[in-house]
């Protein structure tokens, strides 16, 4: 069984280890129960914050965007650079 490591470790933080082929334990190495209707909840948090990651990656390095503002102006970096990202990944609602 696949299991989702990081909606399982957001919804049960006592939960020490995961091993797919095993199952959830505990820091005593005792096996944890869980319930999907938890591990679908936290997924679904965890996919409110993915975004962010995504357009953190996306963004040039400040020192990039700074000398576009720099020679552009800031409504020009705005609409060239921070809107598309903005674009490609929304906010979830």
């Amino acid at each position: 069984m696949q299991y989702d490591h990081a909606a399982i470790y957001k919804a049960y933080p006592t939960v020490n280890w995961i091993d797919d082929s095993i199952g959830i334990f505990d820091k005593d190495n005792k096996e944890v129960t869980v319930e999907q209707s938890k591990i679908d909840a936290a997924r679904v948090e965890l996919n409110k914050e993915t975004y962010k990651f995504e357009r953190k990656e996306e963004y040039p390095d400040w020192g990039t965007q700074l000398d576009y503002i720099y020679h552009n102006g800031l409504d020009k970096w705005k609409t060239d650079i921070v809107d598309p990202v903005k674009a490609k990944y929304p906010k979830p609602e």
